[in-house]
């Protein structure tokens, strides 16, 4: 995040100041450490439901199973993060970690997001085309798209981790794991315009229309048949708290990693401006990381049948005493199968009336 200019042989100095407000470096060390253990305990819930008893049989959960992997394998991140930030932004683990975990960070950010929305557009073919889906809605072609998703986020990851080194301040005497913006300016531009379309601008639109869709035919489902409303309000209710997550958690850091990317341009170079974003991203980093957190709240706990499973789970008791529950994603398949065929009976009727008169 600092604005940095290359001295040789004799480290960097800053053409503006780093941040010195002591509060960063004691409330965000604090506020990871929260995000870790909350994500960790939640998203490891998840994997253990979904193996041990939700099992591998249908595309969502293939889908959930990834996006809580790739949750938990950016949270273990966090505490290196929060060990740089209350030394005062001082890097003790090395170059190498440095690449390593910058990288991972990115790889993983991008694959949650993806499985995200992965998992929105399976829904929609669920539920608004549950019958033409079919086939091509399966578990094998769930695992071909995560290996793809896992693939596309280790390309995109790549040239941050070649770019992402230390730098030795010179006059603040600590080691910065971050990017010298006066090497690979066009690339800096680059990455930050790639990771608010493809992390944030692109999943968000197709959210935002896979949701609208899925909404529309529920709603259109609970007119044709009454007793399905409440069912169908509680998955309304669901996706609307799963795309507003989405936005608020991400929307703040993308506007600051924006307003970087013009700093990285020399379109910013006023010291206030620069102070404003040094002061406020790592927050804005905060906020993006809880969605690691809402995740397993969002996409897990809000069923009932993962619920008992969990406690079920947490009590040890045997495989053999379990039944079989259908999970959420089956009740929205359920709901979309009954009001399809409702829809098909009705225009049936209508089409027979006329041949009786």
């Amino acid at each position: 995040m600092e604005n940095l200019t290359d001295v040789p042989a004799k480290g960097l100095v800053l053409t503006c100041n780093l941040t010195n407000h002591d509060f960063i470096f004691n409330v965000i060390p604090l506020v990871y450490s929260c995000n870790f253990l909350l994500g960790i305990v939640g998203n490891s819930m998840v994997v253990a439901v979904i193996y041990y008893h939700l099992k591998l049989k249908t595309v969502a959960n293939v889908f959930v199973l990834n996006l809580a992997l790739s949750d938990l394998t950016f949270l273990i991140t966090l505490p290196m993060w929060a060990t740089y930030t209350a030394l005062g932004y001082d890097w003790p683990f090395g170059d190498f970690l440095c690449k390593a975990v910058a990288g991972l960070a990115f790889f993983t950010l991008y694959a949650s997001v993806f499985f995200l929305t992965a998992l929105s557009i399976d829904r929609y073919l669920a539920i608004v085309h549950p019958v033409e889906s079919r086939q091509c809605r399966t578990v094998a072609y769930a695992w071909c798209v995560c290996a793809l998703v896992w693939l596309f986020a280790f390309a995109l990851s790549l040239p941050m981790t070649y770019i992402r080194k230390t730098h030795f301040i010179k006059h603040a005497n600590v080691t910065v794991c971050g990017l010298l913006d006066t090497e690979h300016k066009s690339l800096l531009a680059a990455l930050s315009l790639m990771k608010a379309v493809f992390g944030f601008l692109l999943p968000l639109i197709i959210i935002l229309t896979c949701y609208s869709l899925i909404g529309r035919a529920l709603l259109e489902a609970g007119q044709i048949q009454k007793s399905s409303r409440t069912q169908g309000d509680e998955v309304l209710r669901m996706l609307a708290a799963a795309v507003l997550s989405f936005f608020l958690c991400w929307a703040p850091h993308q506007v600051f990693n924006f307003m970087e990317a013009l700093l990285m341009l020399k379109q910013i170079s006023d010291c206030a401006v620069v102070a404003v974003i040094d002061t406020a991203m790592p927050f804005a980093i905060c906020i993006a990381f809880f969605n690691s957190c809402m995740n397993p709240i969002l996409y897990g706990f809000v069923g009932k049948n993962f619920r008992r499973s969990l406690l079920k789970l947490l009590r040890c008791s045997s495989s053999s005493s379990i039944l079989n529950h259908p999970n959420l994603s089956t009740k929205m398949s359920t709901l979309s199968y009954r009001a399809s065929e409702t829809a098909q009976s009705v225009e049936r009727k209508n089409t027979t009336l006329p041949r009786e008169n």
